[in-house]
């Protein structure tokens, strides 16, 4: 059972404190350190100082971490074009040695495109199916030989499909709600499928769907890693619970119902729930970065009974 740290920098956090936190996802023995792609602040938060860039940030630790995976949940397919995605995953998977993982979206916040001149267009899923056929493609492509591609909403010719990465194969996630096209396109593209802020029954449900598309492909259910991305609150007893729960402004009993919270036992508990449907893999939304202690604790209390 895989347990990653999961952060939302939009919200306030320069690369130092991310850095920080890194560094304690490494240290404490945590699978890997994943960001959203977020340009705007959500809710009531100020955001401060300020949007720091996926990849930039992930390049960075690529060269300051060792050996935890590094990734996106998601990378909105509107930020980038293809082309130079592809580029620039490769080549932090090179900095890092090959422990680059994406995750690509469609892209859905509105308002952080219209604040920083970003297009967002009506249709955006076939953009996504797009970008994910030529960034694999491009990767996939063998040294000498070139790649092309001719879409709907992309055309790329003659391109030498460089740099490769280092890992034979990137990791592509993929998730979503979405109750046909997405898990079709998880079947064609995705290694791991995520679900994200689900209950047990919501999961089941689309975990069910991706693996039936999965076999109407051709491929073998079991060949995709189901995942989920829950929001994480634990205190080592009710009182810590609730401190934690305040100091992100969110209540404890929503907490226990939308996310994993309470004390380890409860959490523990919870994430059970969770694989007796499939989840294999669990992204802990850290929205209190400061708080280094609250990582330690789920390290050793959690993480230690899932080992």
């Amino acid at each position: 059972m895989d347990l990653r740290i999961f952060t939302e920098p939009q919200q306030g956090a320069s690369y130092d404190t991310l850095l920080t936190v890194a560094r304690a996802t490494e240290d404490l023995g945590f699978d890997a350190f994943f960001r959203s792609d977020h340009y705007l602040k959500m809710g009531d938060v100020d955001g401060l100082p300020g949007p720091t860039d996926a990849w930039i940030t992930l390049a960075g630790l690529a060269r300051e971490t060792e050996r935890i995976r590094l990734g996106t949940l998601m990378t909105a397919a509107t930020f980038r074009l293809p082309g130079v995605l592809a580029i620039q995953v490769a080549q932090v998977d090179q900095m890092s040695g090959g422990r680059v993982e994406l995750g690509l979206g469609a892209g859905w916040f509105e308002e952080e495109h219209k604040a920083y001149g970003i297009p967002f267009p009506k249709e955006k899923f076939g953009r996504l199916e797009e970008q994910l056929a030529i960034v694999t493609g491009l990767w996939e492509t063998k040294p000498g030989e070139s790649f092309g591609y001719s879409g709907t909403y992309y055309e790329l010719s003659d391109s030498p499909a460089l740099p490769k990465p280092a890992q034979p194969r990137i990791p592509v996630l993929i998730g979503g709600h979405g109750a046909t096209r997405t898990p079709n396109l998880a079947a064609r593209y995705a290694d791991e499928f995520n679900m994200p802020f689900a209950s047990v029954e919501d999961s089941e449900r689309q975990f069910g769907r991706v693996r039936a598309a999965a076999e109407a492909a051709g491929r073998g259910a079991d060949e995709l890693t189901y995942s989920n991305a829950l929001v994480v609150c634990v205190g080592k007893d009710d009182q810590e619970v609730a401190r934690r729960a305040a100091a992100i402004g969110r209540e404890v009993g929503e907490l226990k119902e939308n996310g994993l919270a309470g004390t380890p036992a409860e959490v523990v508990e919870k994430i059970g729930r969770y694989a007796e449907v499939g989840s294999r893999r669990f992204y802990l939304q850290i929205l209190d970065l400061s708080d280094l202690d609250h990582l330690e604790l789920i390290s050793a209390q959690v993480q230690s009974q899932l080992s």
